[in-house]
């Protein structure tokens, strides 16, 4: 059964929202839900929901809104376009056409590669500049409305400068429909923070959301009491939670309505490696949650030094010893292979930090998961090198091989398809092509290459990486931090080796 937590609205605008992946994922995406509320209950808009497993019946759309999460979601927009037959490229697309925008972190990482196919793109947090959308669109034609649209912050016209925009948190967003088909059965989330302190270098979950912002206490606190009048399952979000200053007391609250009766079941996506405490534990123990991740990203302590993970082994050790004698079953330990400057006896770092933290925890549930380094556009490794696949594959087979004698399970990303994101990373307005050919062949590992020997772009900056000293595509983006910043924090921390 579905629930609308809030009044909707409708009107003459018909504007479809499309997510680019299957239904389930839609109704599991706080972002892509909020902005659909926004607009379902705007006095004048006709808001439709659409996924690429439930893409609506032709009619007649002033404008197609797409989120865009991850960098292969280009597959699930061509998709959907088609089966509405709009062309893909703007270009082809007359004034009988609806406008066609999107938002996302993909884009405001690097809108370059995408922009041949959207009228305009929001470029930094999008619950404000939405708004502002949403009354131009439903006033104006398209052709008036893109004039208007161009003097908003954080509305990229494709090929025009643009200030990414920054939103201060007012009205704490959360999960706005409830229903059984979400990914998250029935689940209330609700983001706590935006973004993060730490400032890791390679990581743009950090870097997009400077500064590290907070909702308070109270209201926080009104909207747990709100979500529990419809579900008992509350989520908390954000990519440094607990460095929200009473992220304890939140905890504890939600002890007290445990305590006294309430049924919550309590999800945390991790815990940060360094501030977990027994308390915190035990109180997502009460609310049923048996595992939890932390991040260490490296296993040796002078390559997380590089990467600005300023983390003690003693502080995974004590970690890892909380959450078992908290009354967790088991941890899942998030790390990287390929960071740069990365040797041998990092990797081996790995196996001897596995082999302690075993021994320290007979009976616990460990499991290392691995990706490979991609790097970000925004970031201080923005500039670095993707390390070859060959030689990454043979790390991994020594990881997996040696954590398996000790008993510990590990989980990789793929390595093929973290090539392609770096190149979909760092690429420009040339991959345009490049992404159309992809599409058309299936959208698979093969597909890929069969596009770059048709299309024969040049790849090789994407992969090879970028000198500090030229211009970047996505230097059209006016950031903070700014460029230059990240050049000084890059020589920074390379000076650190």
């Amino acid at each position: 059964m579905e629930k609308i937590l809030y009044k909707r609205n409708c009107g003459n605008c018909n504007l479809l929202m499309a997510y680019p992946a299957s239904q389930a994922f839609a109704l599991a995406s706080l972002g892509y839900l909020w902005l659909y509320k926004l607009a379902d209950s705007e006095e004048g808009i006709n808001a439709i929901m659409a996924s690429t497993d439930n893409i609506p019946s032709k009619k007649e759309f002033d404008a197609i809104a797409f989120s865009m999460s991850f960098d292969f979601d280009f597959l699930g927009v061509f998709k959907i376009l088609e089966k509405l037959n709009i062309p893909l490229y703007s270009s082809q697309r007359d004034e009988k056409f609806p406008l066609i925008f999107a938002g996302g972190p993909v884009l405001t990482t690097n809108p370059r590669p995408y922009e041949s196919f959207f009228d305009f793109m929001i470029i930094g947090d999008g619950e404000n500049t939405f708004l502002e959308i949403l009354q131009i669109i439903k006033n104006n034609n398209k052709q008036k409305a893109l004039e208007l649209l161009s003097e908003i912050e954080g509305v990229y016209i494709p090929g025009k400068p643009v200030k990414k925009y920054t939103a201060e948190l007012n009205k704490v967003i959360y999960t706005p429909i409830l229903t059984e088909k979400s990914y998250f059965k029935d689940t209330f989330i609700i983001e706590l923070a935006r973004g993060c302190m730490n400032r890791c270098a390679f990581c743009t979950a950090s870097y997009l959301n400077l500064p590290f912002r907070y909702y308070e206490y109270e209201k926080i606190i009104d909207t747990i009491n709100l979500g529990l009048q419809y579900t008992n399952k509350i989520a908390l979000l954000g990519a440094q939670i607990s460095a929200h200053p009473q992220f304890i007391n939140i905890l504890e609250y939600l002890y007290q309505k445990m305590e006294s009766g309430t049924n919550i079941e309590l999800g945390i996506s991790s815990l940060r490696t360094d501030a977990i405490t027994p308390r915190m534990v035990q109180i997502l123990v009460k609310g049923g949650q048996k595992h939890s991740t932390i991040a260490i990203e490296a296993a040796s302590e002078h390559l997380r030094k590089f990467i600005n993970k300023n983390l003690k082994e003693e502080q995974i050790i004590n970690a890892v010893k909380i959450a078992k004698e908290n009354g967790l079953k088991g941890l899942k330990i998030y790390s990287m292979i390929g960071i740069p400057y990365e040797t041998d006896s990092d990797i081996q770092e790995f196996i001897r930090l596995a082999k302690e933290l075993k021994s320290e925890n007979k009976g616990f549930d460990l499991e290392f998961s691995f990706s490979t380094f991609v790097p970000k556009p925004q970031t201080p490794f923005q500039w670095s090198e993707r390390e070859d696949s060959k030689s990454l594959e043979k790390k991994q087979k020594f990881i997996e091989k040696e954590l398996a004698k000790i008993g510990i399970k590990s989980k990789f990303s793929s390595i093929k398809w973290d090539y392609w994101q770096t190149v979909l990373s760092r690429g420009d307005a040339n991959l345009a092509p490049f992404l159309i050919e992809t599409y058309k062949n299936g959208g698979s590992l093969g597909a890929l290459k069969k596009a770059l020997k048709t299309t024969k772009i040049d790849i090789e900056k994407t992969i090879n990486g970028y000198n500090t000293d030229e211009n970047l595509p996505w230097d059209l983006i006016e950031n903070y931090p700014p460029k230059k910043q990240l050049i000084n924090e890059y020589n920074r921390l390379v000076k650190r080796l």
